[in-house]
Formats: C-alpha cells, structure tokens, sequence
C-alpha cells in the first residue's frame, strides 16, 4: 500500500516538470517557460513497496490556451540502472530523503502494475490519500489474461505520444503461446480537441480511461493508455 506522506519535496514535482517537459518531443512549446499546475491523476501501488507510481496530468498555461500533459512518474529512493535517459530529476522528500523520479514509461515496475490494472488484478488508488481507490479511473481488458515478460519492454517517444513495446505471454497453466508483442499508446497531450488518432480505443485489446480538470474547472474525460496487439 503506498502511504501519501502530508510532506515537502524539493524541488517540488511542478519544478522538476517545467525544466523537463520543453525536452520531449510530444510538447507543444512556447517562447515562455512552462507554467503548470496539477490537473488530476492516480496512482498504483508497488507490491514490493519501493518504488512509488502516479499518473499525473498537468496543464500548461504558459500558451495562448491551456494545454494539458498526461506524465506518468515513478519516485524510487535510488538509481534504476539504465535509465539515465528517463530522468525527471532528484528531489528531497521531507521523510524519504532523496528520490529519484522517472518518466515511468521507461520504469519495468509500472510498465507491470499498469498491465496489472488493465486487467483487474489491481486498483487505481486516489493521486492525494493513502488506502483510498479512485472508481473514477475505469479501465477495460479483453482476451485471455496475460503475464508481462519483465525487462522485455521498450518506451519511444515522438510528437504524438509514447509508445511502450511490452513482450508477454499467456498466463494460463499450462503455459500457453510464445510471447507476443504489445504496444501500450501512452497519451501525453489531453485536451480534448487535440486528442491524437491514437486515442481511438476502436479494436484495442484494453485502455484506461480518466479525467482531469481545466484550469477554469471544466471537467474532461478521456483515455490516458491505450493497448493494441501488435502483427507478428
């Protein structure tokens, strides 16, 4: 169970995000430096209870209109191994000590627990209060349960998203088929009107589905993964 510590963190997320967002090819840039504020999201819980996993959606100001950015994370209390490249940044936590926070696209743990979610064996937990699921987030799965082959993924980036290849296999016993590949559509820009094609959840194997709020307060609602087969 993760445990929502009521604590400070330096540089807080929002700071680490507006050095880190202007670099990802998916962001719609501005001569001004990103203005963010939190916009909604949830989080999963690491069985292991090491590394901390949060969807979070945030809106940039900084634009001739609002713009928001779907950011999966993960905060873990050391270094992932080849993953320099998915660095947020580090960060004090006021009870943690240093964290290390991941674009989590590229992090194996919340590559698991999200194929976890997608298929029911896990709940979406609030983004704010520790022990508390969120019913809002929904999510929906067809075919036969699958197992992720861990290590086996890769996370691409480019202007209309993020794309995660996932290896898994049949969790069925006895053992099924090989393992097939997958691809996990990451959205990353959600305002509604600039939802990219691969939004369209029309023939997906599963998708996640969430809202999140404009800075005038206006609700939306949309899907924040999709998952596809992919042909041999």
């Amino acid at each position: 169970m993760a445990v929502i510590h009521n604590t400070t963190m330096t540089p807080g997320k929002l700071e680490l995000l507006a050095s880190w967002l202007p670099r990802q090819p998916w962001y719609t840039g501005t001569e001004r430096e990103p203005e963010l504020a939190k916009a909604g999201g949830f989080r999963l819980d690491d069985p292991q209870g090491e590394v901390g996993i949060e969807f979070m959606v945030v809106t940039d100001e900084s634009g001739d209109r609002p713009l928001s950015y779907h950011i999966p994370l993960t905060y873990r209390g050391a270094p992932l191994a080849g993953a320099d490249q998915a660095l947020v940044g580090t960060a004090e936590h006021g009870v943690l000590g240093r964290r290390w926070v991941y674009d989590g696209t590229h992090d194996p743990v919340l590559i698991a627990q999200l194929l976890a979610l997608l298929q029911g064996q896990v709940e979406p937990q609030a983004q704010s209060a520790t022990n508390t699921a969120d019913p809002s987030v929904t999510r929906y799965f067809a075919g036969e349960d699958l197992s992720i082959v861990i290590g086996a993924t890769a996370a691409v980036s480019g202007p209309q998203g993020t794309e995660v290849i996932v290896k898994a296999a049949a969790a069925a016993e006895p053992p099924g088929p090989p393992a097939s590949r997958l691809t996990l559509h990451v959205m990353r820009v959600l305002t509604p009107d600039r939802q990219t094609p691969l939004a369209d959840t029309t023939g997906a194997r599963g998708h996640v589905t969430a809202g999140w709020r404009s800075p005038g307060g206006d609700k939306s609602r949309g899907p924040l993964i999709v998952l596809r087969d992919e042909a041999p």
